[in-house]
């Protein structure tokens, strides 16, 4: 038994799907965090786990905040990374793994994520995420896909990127290799924001992410209330590059370039640099316009 968690309840599960959409790494547009937000709360999900936040998080960094009447400290909002448990629209368990992506100890942060994967039955790991790329928000919105080597034949389903990179990980990339060196099938969904609108919720995103994981799952997802708001998104950036000439070229040119790459999920004719990559990362990490 580990000292890392509390646990509220032990639902009798039946071969739940797990997805994970931690905060504090790669979500452009928040496209996992809607996309999650909307599958744990309708229905509404429950608190199963709470991780220690004192062992995992930096609390300097992720500072609770203090509710304050009439002058009166009442209490404090901790941050926390839970377990939840909830259904999908035709009953199916799933489980949630959603709060800050732990600051430290992620070797054992893993460990207790396997643990809890076995106990409760999982059948399927998927993460969720969002990266800003060199795509028109007038095209749909396409996912990649990253797996241990166990699952290379889920990646199959969603998108191969060809080719050798490497960037900075978040904790998703060490859950993936623990839970395939358990032998629990593990994908995660990356889905394409326009680097434009990355800084922006971008409902777009988070609806190709709940209809992925609706593919690769198995399960019976509702995405109709992203679309919408997709739709009166996608109007919203119409309104404002129509004003601007030079953006409109900007997305013309984005247009012609994703039109001559069908077959690649990145939307690229060739995979950058590492270091290119990287870059590109750390300068939107930091809110960097470019």
């Amino acid at each position: 038994m580990t000292d890392h968690y509390k646990v509220h309840t032990t639902p009798v599960l039946n071969a739940p799907v797990m997805v994970v959409a931690m905060e504090g790494w790669l979500d452009a547009g928040l496209g996992a965090a809607n996309a999650v937000e909307l599958l744990s709360e309708h229905p509404p999900a429950v608190g199963v786990v709470t991780f220690d936040a004192d062992y995992f998080l930096d609390l300097r960094a992720r500072r609770p905040v203090a509710r304050i009447v009439n002058g009166v400290t009442t209490e404090l909002l901790w941050p926390k990374t839970q377990l939840r448990h909830g259904h999908d629209q035709a009953g199916a368990d799933m489980l949630f793994l959603v709060g800050p992506e732990p600051d430290y100890h992620w070797r054992e942060f893993v460990e207790d994520v396997i643990q809890l994967a076995m106990r409760h039955g999982v059948r399927l790991v998927v993460g969720l995420g969002a990266f800003p790329a060199p795509a028109p928000h007038t095209r749909p919105v396409k996912l990649a896909a990253t797996a241990p080597a166990g699952s290379a034949d889920l990646v199959a389903q969603v998108g191969v990127v060809q080719g050798e990179i490497e960037v900075p990980a978040g904790a998703l990339s060490a859950l993936e290799l623990g839970l395939g060196e358990a032998a629990i099938p593990t994908i995660s969904l990356w889905a394409r924001v326009p680097h434009y609108v990355s800084a922006m919720p971008f409902p777009m995103a988070s609806a190709a992410l709940v209809d992925g994981l609706a593919a690769v799952s198995g399960l019976v997802l509702d995405a109709t209330v992203l679309r919408a708001a997709g739709d009166r998104a996608q109007s919203q950036v119409d309104e404002l590059i129509a004003g601007n000439a030079e953006h409109g070229a900007m997305v013309s040119k984005l247009e012609e370039a994703i039109d001559a790459s069908e077959g690649n999920p990145l939307g690229l004719e060739e995979v950058p640099s590492a270091d290119e990559l990287a870059a590109e990362l750390e300068r939107y990490l930091r809110g960097e316009e470019r």
